[in-house]
């Protein structure tokens, strides 16, 4: 055989290879408790391996049968055809792979305003609540030796205060574009209010963002930071989007006992139990958001968003397709107000109920007849007030 068989084969041995030496590796590590096999996000890496392997096989098979039937010299135009053929198949699917990763990497990493590289400029603050008229003040709430959450603090408009709500933003926003006009009805409520950027927005540190997955622990960090702050129970949770999944996650896998072997997710601390959550245009599961935002845009979702999911997982080590906020909702200790809008172009209202459903009880659902993906405040506030009023007077 000529050396695109050859090649292929030796292509498929490696990746079967590296396939068996993964499983190994794992195997024994998990039998050391230096880490824990379950908890890894190995499923697309081993479909990766598997369907890579068996796809050489199979294209390798196929070229030996031709060359089999066909006595055809090298030079000839049939096999020059094939060889072409071969070529440009290896080329695309390695421009399809390098295209969604480059992707994958801008769609997750920030830099600074102005400066050149690949990656959206970091979301800036532009607005800050002394523009709406309410008094505030700046915090830094560490996350480790080197970075930080910048938060505000509004407090409560009347003498005392009934409570705290921790705000959080939706995917590449900020506290100050997403989060003043709700920290303000929760002021005139009577809340202390403390609005969260994210690890990778508004002020404070990093340059990535993983659409929730890290960010729970941005979540639970802040959560923790509450009584060094002197913001007193009930705690309430509100997020945005991704903000929404941030919370959901960052309850589901907190309540996961710790493993012995250390970090068993994103998140080290455990039992985190709010005493409400409200959570606006949330999605389901990750992959189908994903897939969602490409037909938005006339792009064939498959196997574009699988692929944008597998590469960014691979750069952040994380697992975006078990990233589904729907299989977080069980977890959730404690009542919940979810809104949506009808016409969010996002996720469906069938897929907002689904999540709904796994919620335990009590929980309010509110469906904003001319919603899109916008917040509820922006779009009738008329109904945001009632139902957040409804749903905090039953606390």
């Amino acid at each position: 055989m000529n050396n695109p068989y050859k090649t292929l084969i030796k292509a498929g041995q490696i990746t079967l290879e590296l396939l068996v030496s993964l499983m190994l590796l794992v195997l024994v590590l998990h039998g050391l408790q230096v880490v824990n096999a379950w908890q890894l996000p190995l499923q697309p890496v081993l479909a990766f391996l598997i369907c890579g392997s068996m796809a050489c096989f199979l294209i390798a098979g196929v070229i030996k049968r031709r060359y089999q039937s066909v006595t055809t010299h090298p030079g000839s135009p049939k096999y020059l055809w094939r060889r072409r053929l071969l070529l440009i198949s290896i080329v695309l699917l390695a421009s399809i792979n390098l295209s969604t990763y480059m992707a994958a990497y801008a769609l997750t990493h920030v830099r600074e305003p102005g400066q050149w590289g690949i990656g959206f400029p970091k979301p800036v603050n532009l607005r800050t609540p002394k523009d709406r008229g309410l008094s505030y003040s700046t915090h830094h709430i560490p996350v480790n030796s080197s970075n930080w959450l910048e938060a505000w603090l509004i407090p409560a408009a009347g003498a005392s205060s009934k409570g705290t709500v921790v705000l959080f933003p939706g995917n590449r926003s900020t506290k100050g574009r997403q989060l003043i006009s709700p920290a303000q009805s929760f002021s005139q409520l009577g809340y202390d209010s403390l609005l969260v950027d994210y690890q990778g927005v508004g002020g404070s540190s990093g340059y990535t963002t993983t659409v929730g997955m890290r960010e729970a622990e941005d979540v639970v960090v802040a959560v923790e930071a509450l009584p060094s702050l002197k913001l007193q129970p009930p705690v309430i949770l509100y997020g945005v989007s991704m903000g929404s999944a941030a919370i959901l996650r960052a309850m589901a896998v907190s309540e996961v006992q710790a493993l012995p072997v250390g970090r068993s997710e994103a998140i080290t601390t455990q039992n985190l139990q709010p005493d409400a959550v409200i959570i606006e245009l949330p999605f389901a599961r990750f992959i189908d958001a994903v897939r969602s935002r490409l037909r938005r845009h006339h792009i064939p979702p498959f196997p574009l968003a699988e692929l944008l999911v597998f590469w960014g997982g691979v750069q952040h080590g994380v697992n975006g397709f078990s990233h589904n906020p729907v299989e977080y909702a069980p977890a959730v200790p404690c009542p919940t107000l979810v809104m949506h809008g009808q016409d969010d172009p996002w996720t469906s209202v069938k897929e907002v109920k689904s999540l709904f459903q796994q919620l335990p009880n009590p929980k309010q659902l509110v469906i904003a007849p001319d919603g899109g993906h916008h917040q509820l405040i922006g779009v009738d506030q008329s109904l945001w007030e009632t139902s957040l009023s409804r749903f905090l007077k039953q606390l």
